[in-house]
């Protein structure tokens, strides 16, 4: 078991966010008993960025994380907020102690395992693999995947060749260095956060041409967060595969989703974590964990499908669940 103090840091505020933050704080405490590092929740405050106060509501929330270990940081919006909120995961790194290893996760993620298994190598940061092929959005006669991904690391002065995966096709967009955001990790928060905000801006503010068809919402942090875990000598599966999206954890993004296509473990695990009286009074607040986990509409989704052989594409589960009217979020 690897015993390198690190820092877990995931981002909570009004809104469904603080339900899946209680959700995650829940189930990471229920197999991270004894944990050394910090579990932090950064909370952005108001201001400028935020028409309405995005803080946590409820007078009782804080205490219920504290209850659970968790340690609730506000952070300033001081480049992003409500018109691009992915733009959290960016500015709240700025809350970890400096110099102290930390793995970041979004949200709407279930912890399923001892995250001190992972042999976690800070030095060579990576993300979550579990991602489609999103993002560029290629135009007929337009720029293809070599052109867009090699503007941008020529852009910030990266080698491009050395970031290929050489045993995909050219042209194909696993060939190129892309992450979901789901999780990412290094050995220090605030030189990840400060690269991570200069790409960010920089191409959100000053695109290369190539990317002048291109859309940067919601995929900004996805696009520049390859090229900062490039820029810090990492690259793609520097963990062993099939522990972080996969024993250990889960990004389930939305509960509708989780029943659909996650495993039995995970399942079960979501419903026993959720079970003590404290956090189901607080998460029967929000319809979507009332419907899905209490009254059990999340087994009524789950039925629709074969979770051996589903949909290729997400958005065909996601299409399927609305059609029969059991989406929520």
């Amino acid at each position: 078991m690897d015993e390198t103090l690190f820092n877990i840091l995931i981002v909570g505020q009004a809104g469904r966010l603080q339900y899946e933050a209680l959700i995650f704080a829940a189930s990471f405490r229920a197999f991270n008993r004894g944990f050394p590092g910090k579990l932090i929740l950064a909370e952005p405050q108001p201001g400028d960025h935020w028409p309405n106060d995005p803080r946590i509501k409820g007078d009782d929330f804080h205490a219920i994380m504290a209850d659970l270990g968790a340690e609730i940081r506000p952070f300033e919006n001081r480049h992003f907020g409500h018109h691009y909120p992915y733009g959290n995961k960016i500015e709240a790194l700025k809350v970890l102690p400096e110099g102290e290893p930390f793995v970041f996760f979004d949200t709407d993620t279930l912890i399923t395992g001892d995250l001190r298994d992972i042999p976690f190598d800070f030095d060579r940061p990576t993300a979550s693999m579990r991602r489609e092929g999103t993002w560029p959005n290629l135009e007929l006669y337009g720029p293809g995947y070599s052109q867009i991904w090699k503007s941008l690391y020529d852009k910030f002065g990266l080698d491009f060749d050395s970031s290929l995966d050489l045993s995909q096709p050219d042209e194909y967009w696993k060939r190129y260095l892309y992450f979901n955001a789901g999780f990412f990790f290094y050995k220090c928060p605030k030189l990840f956060g400060e690269r991570f905000l200069d790409y960010a801006l920089a191409i959100r503010d000053d695109a290369p041409e190539e990317l002048v068809c291109q859309p940067l919402d919601p995929w900004l942090d996805q696009v520049a967060l390859p090229l900062v875990i490039h820029s810090f000598g990492g690259g793609r599966d520097t963990i062993p595969e099939g522990m972080l999206d996969g024993s250990h954890s889960c990004h389930y993004r939305v509960l509708p989703l989780l029943y659909a296509r996650e495993s039995d473990t995970v399942v079960r695990t979501l419903e026993e974590v959720v079970a003590p009286n404290k956090i189901k009074k607080r998460l029967k607040e929000y319809e979507p964990a009332l419907r899905m986990i209490y009254q059990g509409r999340g087994h009524k989704v789950r039925d629709m499908f074969d979770q051996n052989d589903l949909p290729r594409k997400e958005q065909a589960i996601r299409n399927r669940i609305k059609r029969e009217g059991f989406w929520m979020r």
